[in-house]
């Protein structure tokens, strides 16, 4: 079996040999959120700037002795006015990453998904959890868990294509996307299935690149190689899925939950098609949790100015 937080571990260590990258954490007016950036800033992961109520931010500083006395802060008297200069601050190119404090999530993606002043792209946004689960192989992402609540085929495209990326930024070379269901059969009375069928043979029309797709596939032949040669599943992808695609926010929120309080295992959350990576963090996450969400962001942002410098060149 696999020591416990392995996985975590590799990611935080590929970020050594990066520069911290410069990250505007919105509202961090507690203990955890404060506390969550530090100790990122101390690992070399991120370059915090705290944007939030300053008098605010140092009081929960001298009460739980953070010390923040090299970090900058950026003053904003409440939490929406926290989440809008965060935002402001990446479109001035001052941050490459968005972290969020303790304020609501709504709140903060209510500033990044703004169409003047937000980060949108071409791209939808969406969710990913990177999940370290003991005695498994290797670490799981599961997408879309926290954003998009009922998406669309549509919406499935650009979902599937940013949990590929992502998987890339990570340094996985063989990316194997499983699109879950309750069944691994096409049944036109269970619309998720016909879309798993879709979304595979897009990718093998080239509309989805970077990895194997296959699916409509029940969760136990996704990622137990025995449960699919029973059910006879012959692909690349049954029983060595490394991406779960699941059909709703409801079935992933579930299953990423099942997996940290069940079998033990951390989930780094990360959102995705943004201008810059948004880290989403819980008041329920481990410390090393915590890091490796930070790990994530500074990875995807590191390919990403890998690939604009390859398309300067």
């Amino acid at each position: 079996m696999k020591a416990k937080h392995e996985r975590y571990q590799k990611l935080i260590n590929r970020c050594r040999k990066l520069p911290p990258t410069p990250t505007a954490v919105a509202h961090p007016c507690d203990q955890s959120s404060l506390e969550g950036a530090v100790d990122a800033a101390k690992l070399g992961l991120i370059a915090p700037i705290l944007v939030g109520p300053k008098a605010r931010i140092q009081a929960v500083a001298r009460e739980f002795r953070i010390d923040i006395a090299k970090l900058t802060i950026v003053d904003a008297e409440h939490s929406h006015a926290s989440a809008e200069k965060a935002v402001q601050l990446v479109r001035e190119g001052r941050a490459e990453a968005l972290m969020k404090g303790s304020l609501h999530t709504d709140e903060l993606m209510a500033a990044v998904v703004r169409r003047d002043t937000g980060l949108r792209t071409a791209r939808r946004i969406s969710h990913c959890f990177v999940l370290d689960v003991p005695g498994h192989a290797e670490a799981l992402i599961i997408t879309d868990a926290a954003v998009n609540i009922a998406p669309t085929l549509k919406d499935k495209i650009h979902i599937v294509q940013n949990a590929i990326d992502l998987a890339h930024a990570l340094g996985s070379k063989d990316v194997r996307v499983a699109i879950l269901s309750a069944m691994e059969t096409v049944n036109p009375d269970v619309p998720s299935t016909i879309e798993a069928a879709a979304l595979c043979k897009m990718a093998d029309r080239g509309q989805i690149t970077g990895a194997v797709l296959d699916g409509p596939l029940a969760l136990d032949n996704a990622i137990n190689l025995q449960a699919a040669r029973i059910k006879k599943i012959d692909s690349p992808v049954a029983g060595r899925a490394n991406v779960l695609v699941v059909p709703d926010l409801e079935a992933g929120n579930m299953l990423a939950k099942s997996l940290s309080f069940l079998a033990g295992a951390d989930a780094a959350g990360i959102v995705l098609g943004a201008r810059v990576p948004i880290i989403l963090t819980s008041r329920a996450d481990t410390v090393i949790a915590r890091l490796a969400s930070c790990a994530v962001a500074a990875l995807v942002a590191n390919a990403r100015r890998q690939s604009s410098a390859r398309s300067i060149g």
